[in-house]
């Protein structure tokens, strides 16, 4: 999920709701898959390799039998699992959202675009920015847009019906190989959602961020803190083991930082 557009406790009581952080995996469909790929012409080892864990991943292929646009899909419900993000009726902005995984799981949690004769309260909203085209998800407000231009944060308040329950950002700036300098990219992109999410997020509300091997930086961390009652960080069981991604997990906004 890209630069540019990338992701509240409902009150329940229970393993995996507000407060805790319990790891809940995701559940398979089908059987354990055990696909290999012969070697093709003019196919480098890595198209191989890469090709064969495609193949072999099954969460690619429950996202492909859950109808999910990606596998990220599941990393987004297993967060909403450990930490209770997701609410009936809730609103949520979704930075980086492309193709829409984590916008999917959004609108149906939150029953956006779902509103009942007499029951416009439990209609939730869901806008969803990338600076990638991405097809319309139904329920949705798509927004093609490069969050880091100047007007884009006005953009997404305009399209927002109200204060949002949870700003979730799933930016990545495209990597660049050298550790460092991916690392400061995408905490610059973590830091602008974060103040971003800190503008348009009602009291009690919730901020996820992607973020690298090591973590948020001491002095993001230490707004956060000031922030949100709750900071952890966590790697949902979807994130594959030999990536360096994490996220960033923040409840409990206070608007008034010194409340």
């Amino acid at each position: 999920m890209s630069t540019g557009s990338r992701k509240s406790g409902s009150g329940r009581s229970g393993p995996g709701r507000p407060g805790t952080t319990k790891t809940r995996t995701t559940r398979f469909s089908g059987r354990g898959l055990h696909n290999r790929v012969k070697t093709a012409k003019g196919r480098k080892s890595s198209s191989k390799l890469w090709l064969e864990r495609q193949l072999n991943d099954p969460y690619v292929a429950e996202a492909k039998a859950r109808g999910y646009r990606s596998r990220a899909a599941f990393k987004l419900l297993e967060l909403d699992a450990m930490f209770g993000l997701l609410k009936k009726g809730g609103r949520v902005v979704d930075l980086g959202a492309a193709p829409g995984g984590w916008t999917q799981v959004a609108v149906d949690v939150v029953g956006a675009g779902k509103e009942a004769p007499g029951k416009a309260k439990e209609s939730g909203q869901v806008v969803a920015v990338d600076i990638q085209g991405m097809d319309a998800v139904a329920g949705a407000t798509v927004m093609l847009l490069d969050f880091m231009d100047p007007e884009a944060p006005d953009r997404i308040k305009d399209a927002l019906t109200g204060p949002a329950d949870v700003v979730l950002s799933d930016m990545a700036a495209p990597a660049t190989g050298h550790r460092q300098t991916d690392h400061l990219r995408i905490m610059g992109l973590c830091e602008a959602a974060f103040y971003f999410a800190c503008e348009v997020l009602s009291p009690g509300g919730a901020f996820v961020a992607k973020v690298l091997k090591g973590g948020t930086e001491n002095e993001l961390l230490a707004q956060m803190k000031r922030r949100f009652a709750v900071v952890k960080h966590a790697k949902p069981p979807a994130s594959r083991a030999d990536s360096a991604e994490s996220y960033v997990v923040a409840t409990g906004f206070r608007p008034d930082p010194n409340a």
